[in-house]
């Protein structure tokens, strides 16, 4: 197990993050992604990626290859329609937890799903958070897995999204092939409050919404926060909610 030797706070802002934007797509990126890169955030903790996307209806990702990843898509907006190359397929909407462990190796398409189901709906972007961490072991069996917990959420409080810790074995949602990490999701009523799990490595995003973060401020919608030696700290939603995606991480790439 890694440990950070001091206890620290970095926010970064949703202004200060990396910028892709095309004509289908605007993604804002956490860290170093595709032709942005920044030797020094590259990652942290187990986690690799943390993409914030919107993709206009009737485009999206076309199929292309992963390796060796755990990729876990947070849908906010619209909806998402995923096909993968072992076969599965599905719809990936608000509430919907969805893992896809690319393993030894897999292909993949990820499109908006607006035109899809109705064609005389008005055409509509869909928002997600894709999120990558990094796998136990290279080469593993890929695979996929989804699960609706809208209910779950609805309670306010933190829900167990994702997660391959043993502890979590009997309340996550859907498992990934990290046993030192989880992913968490709250979406907190107006001056909800919730605590951060303690953990070497916590990285907090707020994807909708904003937040008082115990003895750091105030962090508005699209910041994220990177908290080492984290002891639990509260946040305390705004006056209009907030939804958060929390990974608790017990160990870091070196």
């Amino acid at each position: 197990m890694t440990r950070p030797a001091t206890h620290d706070v970095l926010v970064r802002r949703a202004d200060d993050r990396l910028h892709t934007q095309i004509d289908w797509l605007d993604s804002r990126h956490s860290f170093s992604f595709g032709a942005h890169y920044d030797p020094d955030d590259t990652h942290f903790g187990l986690l690799l990626v943390s993409n914030d996307d919107r993709v206009t209806a009737g485009s999206g990702f076309e199929t292309h290859p992963h390796r060796d990843t755990e990729i876990v898509t947070w849908v906010l907006e619209g909806s998402l329609v995923h096909q993968d190359s072992t076969g599965h397929t599905g719809v990936i909407h608000p509430g919907l937890a969805q893992r896809m462990s690319a393993g030894s190796g897999i292909l993949h398409s990820e499109k908006n799903d607006a035109f899809r189901t109705d064609p005389h709906t008005p055409a509509t972007d869909v928002h997600f958070v894709q999120m990558w961490v990094v796998p136990d072991a290279a080469g593993i069996t890929p695979g996929y897995e989804q699960l609706d917990i809208g209910p779950e959420l609805d309670a306010g409080g933190l829900v167990v999204v994702a997660s391959g810790m043993p502890r979590h074995a009997g309340d996550r949602a859907i498992s990934i092939a990290q046993r030192d990490a989880a992913l968490h999701a709250a979406r907190l009523h107006p001056h909800g409050v919730t605590q951060l799990p303690v953990a070497p490595y916590v990285h907090l995003f707020v994807a909708r919404g904003d937040a008082e973060l115990e003895g750091a401020g105030r962090i508005a919608e699209g910041d994220a926060a990177r908290i080492t030696a984290s002891e639990g700290r509260r946040i305390t939603a705004g006056a209009e909610g907030a939804e958060v995606l929390v990974w608790e991480m017990h160990s870091a790439l070196g």
